[in-house]
């Protein structure tokens, strides 16, 4: 080997820079620093030192300690903090303790989520194979992929992995590049001059690392590896987006601070105001401290938390894995979604659709399973002990076709009557065999239509190529199968130059992936929903077209863009902004999806993009909702996304979606029934301070604390269990700006449904002391004769307002309709929730060891029967606030 041959690239900045991979061939080699013997082992080492060893990095892992903090730091975690002081300071450690264990289960919860995420770029390692056939010292020997280095030449054979990016030197091959480009048909590669202008991906003589070959063989020079390599290039880009909060989590910051403000600020101004009307300081401390606990919802954050897990168990059961629980409220705000084609629109299986025959057309008969027949004997499709069927898509199709037209192969006999095959040579676009037939020999050959017409022995091919472009453009995979009869007794051809010749044809068949039957239906539901759909595939644009256009995509304005590579900035700004199209994005790259994805995000929509291959990996981890194949997908994407379709089915999301909307429906519902107890925990507090202390606290802080973190909890969440109300598919998507806590739900909770609570429970509460014989100013303090009166009314107050959750779980179980309309009984663990709270609460009124914790005492039947009338008039007044907007509003429409 001379000195040329065997100079590595100079170094610069640390590592060699990496040539042009399409620059003439002799300079591509002089840059490398290889030959047609390939590198000599030393050389190989030398290099494997400096470039290190063909494998994708991973960066550094955020620290442990600091991502815990961040998640002890989340404002509602702040506000448990608080809570747990505030029982500290209140001498009740058990409770605050049971707080503390809720901010670390949260704490713990999430940073598991958040570790999950960073398995994607670990998993790429995978698609790299273990060892490669490389020549060195001019032998072929096998050595671990990891070794390889820029100038190693590599020799491809059908089967294979590619173990490092590639250019052809010599042979040609097919690669199944979906992995990388998401096209479902192989890709041809075959040693020669690459096309001007071409994207990378699309390089006739270029293959790439983790893709597999499929056909042929041939021998390639390294140019690229390790995170050099397109593999490492989309681990990068996996790496670099970063998953912002979803909509849910900001909202809740942003209430979480907003409650938080308004408690302190409370707490301080009726501080003062105690203070300044003549309460003594430690009365008026405790005062603050039962304003702030009253105000902070302490339950909030883990009721999310389980209502979202159980969203996420519902959607598992309809076939959605939701990895991260806030994608399950984010699924209900999406209003675009991006998706593949291949084996989410379509069953990911070719099958023959149609065929054309220069006699028949495209019309049926016999002649249809010969045809198929013809072809399928044409093939290498094998089939295992089960029956299945083995090999390639396109040759897959044949053979069943042949089979479902009547006219099945026996693969066996095939195999045994074969005297010769020319397997398919990727430049001549054609594959051949002589089979042996009763009637005797034949050449058959199978190929794209351009070439098989070259072959022909005279004719006019102009009826068959219009043909198969009127197939093509129908979104089929066209080819043309022709023959020509052997003489009896005349030698096998021994060279396919010589079988491919002079042949007549015999007709064209149309291979098509056909769309799911149930895909049709979701569009429609989209399109009801206001949702619209987007194409983003590695295929080209007449076939994704075409299934657009079968499924009901683009109504009422379809766009193609057949090169989506090229689209810019302003193009794609224009394309994405009009609400009445939806866009087909074919021969999308990792950038382009990448790049539809934060243009929309800047267009303020919420996002769900699908994907498959490792190329999807970036696009996922940037869409607000990432979603990947669980059948046919790759490790990569599944761990870059946020669901997984179990069944790889496009109306899977609609229904995920649907789930979504009623599960955010359900948070809004389970936050106003939270919400409205803020009120009558409050008033207890402000009658004492604006009474000076004339009326003593009619409510306890441990009392809040058992309310807000025992008694409401499991309505709440059986609140998160209520189906999905009347025509939830019917309405647009809900702004991305609108807040999960509106001004009408404040209004309803605070204002309505809470003041209405508060004035029973007050009621309650005096009405056991002035039975007993109060006058306001009456002391009430431990051993004064009013005290166990008092202890009794306090009582009163507590249960009051507990049988008032029980009338303000009812009412919240709808927004506008009666409840009638969904059904008083329908929601069987909310009866639960409602008899455990029962149970609890008398548990605390009646049972003395926890009434000396709980500072209770026993009720009489009277008391009974007045808080028994609580929910009835709770629910009540809320059924004639809606049916009273609900009249308003039938009168203005």
């Amino acid at each position: 080997m001379t000195e040329a041959a065997t100079r590595p690239p100079s170094p610069a900045k640390g590592l060699p820079p990496s040539p042009d991979p399409l620059e003439p061939l002799p300079l591509l080699r002089r840059e490398l620093g290889t030959g047609p013997s390939g590198l000599s082992a030393r050389e190989a080492a030398r290099r494997l030192a400096v470039y290190g060893p063909n494998e994708v990095r991973r960066k550094t892992r955020t620290s442990l300690g600091r991502e815990l903090v961040r998640q002890l730091v989340h404002p509602l975690a702040v506000l448990l903090w608080a809570a747990a002081a505030l029982a500290f300071v209140a001498d009740i450690a058990v409770l605050g303790w049971a707080i503390v264990a809720v901010v670390m289960v949260n704490a713990a919860f999430a940073l598991l989520q958040e570790r999950q995420a960073e398995q994607a770029v670990e998993t790429l390692a995978r698609y790299l194979p273990e060892h490669a056939w490389v020549i060195r010292d001019g032998q072929p020997s096998a050595v671990e992929s990891r070794e390889l280095v820029p100038g190693d030449l590599i020799v491809l054979e059908e089967g294979a992995k590619v173990p490092a990016d590639a250019r052809l030197t010599d042979g040609g091959i097919e690669v199944d590049l979906s992995m990388l480009t998401g096209e479902s048909a192989p890709a041809e590669r075959v040693a020669g001059p690459g096309l001007a202008g071409a994207p990378l991906l699309q390089e006739p003589n270029l293959v790439f690392s983790g893709t597999t070959c499929t056909e042929g063989q041939a021998q390639a020079i390294v140019f690229a590896t390790g995170d050099h390599t397109e593999l490492g290039r989309i681990a990068a880009l996996s790496q670099r987006t970063q998953r912002d909060p979803s909509p849910l989590e900001r909202q809740v910051k942003k209430v979480a601070w907003l409650i938080a403000a308004v408690a302190v600020a409370m707490g301080a101004v009726f501080l003062v105001a105690g203070v300044a009307v003549g309460l003594p300081l430690t009365d008026s401390l405790i005062f603050a401290i039962g304003l702030l606990v009253a105000n902070v919802p302490e339950g909030l954050l883990p009721i999310i938390t389980l209502a979202l897990a159980v969203g996420v168990r519902a959607l598992a059961r309809q076939g959605a894995v939701v990895k991260r629980l806030s994608a399950v409220e984010t699924l209900g705000s999406t209003n675009v979604i991006c998706t593949d084609k291949t084996g989410t629109l379509t069953r990911n299986r070719m099958r023959l659709q149609t065929v054309w025959t220069p006699e028949h057309g495209t019309s049926t008969g016999p002649w249809t399973g010969e045809l198929a027949r013809t072809g399928a004997l044409c093939t290498t499709v094998t089939r295992d002990a089960e029956g299945q069927l083995h090999g390639d898509p396109t040759e897959i199709a044949l053979v069943e076709g042949a089979g479902a037209h009547g006219a099945p192969v026996d693969l066996v006999r095939r195999d045994a009557d074969r005297r010769a095959v020319f397997r398919f040579d990727p430049r001549l676009r054609l594959m051949s065999v002589v089979q042996e037939e009763p009637d005797g020999a034949h050449v058959i050959v199978k190929g794209a239509p351009e070439a098989v017409v070259s072959a022909l022995d005279g004719g006019d091919p102009t009826a068959a190529l219009a043909a198969a472009d009127r197939l093509a453009h129908d979104g089929m995979r066209v080819l043309a199968v022709a023959m020509r009869d052997l003489p009896k007794g005349a030698a096998t051809p021994a060279r396919r130059h010589d079988a491919e010749s002079g042949l007549r044809l015999l007709g064209l068949v149309g291979l098509y992936d056909p769309p799911r039957p149930e895909v049709a239906e979701a569009v429609r539901r989209c399109h009801d929903a206001g949702v619209r759909v987007h194409i983003v595939t590695g295929d080209n644009g007449a076939t994704a077209a075409a299934v657009a256009r079968e499924v009901g995509i683009g109504v009422p304005r379809l766009t193609v863009v057949a090169q989506s590579e090229t689209v810019g900035d302003q193009e794609l700004d224009q394309l994405l902004a009009h609400g009445d199209t939806e866009v087909v994005f074919a021969r999308s790259s990792p950038e382009t999806k990448l790049h539809v994805a934060d243009t929309l995000r800047a267009h303020g929509q919420i996002v769900a993009m699908t994907g498959d291959g490792v190329n999807d990996a970036p696009a996922l981890h940037r869409a607000h909702i990432g979603v990947a194949m669980g059948r046919s997908g790759t490790d990569v994407a599944r761990e870059a996304s946020t669901m997984v379709l179990t069944d790889d089915n496009f109306a899977t999301i609609v229904a995920a979606i649907e789930s979504g909307r009623r599960v955010y429906d359900n948070v809004r519902k389970f936050i106003v029934y939270i919400f409205a107890h803020a009120t009558p925990e409050v008033v207890p507090f402000l009658v004492f301070a604006l009474s000076a202390g004339t009326v003593p606290l009619p409510l306890t802080v441990l009392q809040i604390l058992a309310i807000d973190l025992g008694t409401e909890t499991l309505p709440a969440l059986a609140l998160g269990r209520e189906r999905a109300e009347p025509g939830v598919m019917s309405r647009p998507p809900r702004p991305s700006s609108q807040g999960v806590i509106s001004r009408d739900m404040l209004i309803r909770s605070w204002g309505w449904l809470g003041t209405v609570s508060a004035a029973l429970v007050m009621t309650a509460f005096f009405y056991v002391l002035w039975r007993a014989g109060w006058h306001p100013g009456d002391p009430t303090g431990p051993g004064t004769p009013l005290h166990h009166a008092y202890v009794t009314a306090t009582t009163a107050t507590f249960a009051g307002i507990v049988t008032c959750q029980v009338g303000t779980a009812m009412a919240a179980r709808t927004d506008h309709a009666a409840l009638r309309e969904i059904g008083l009984f329908s929601n069987h663990l909310l009866l639960a929730g409602i008899a455990f709270e029962l149970v609890f609460t008398a548990a605390l009124v009646y049972a003395p060891p926890l009434q000396d914790l709980f500072g209770t005492a026993a009720l009489s039947l009277d008391v009974v029967a007045l808080i028994a009338t609580f929910p009835v008039l709770v629910w009540g007044t809320d059924e004639l606030r809606r049916w009273a907007r609900r009249t308003r509003r039938s009168t203005n429409a």
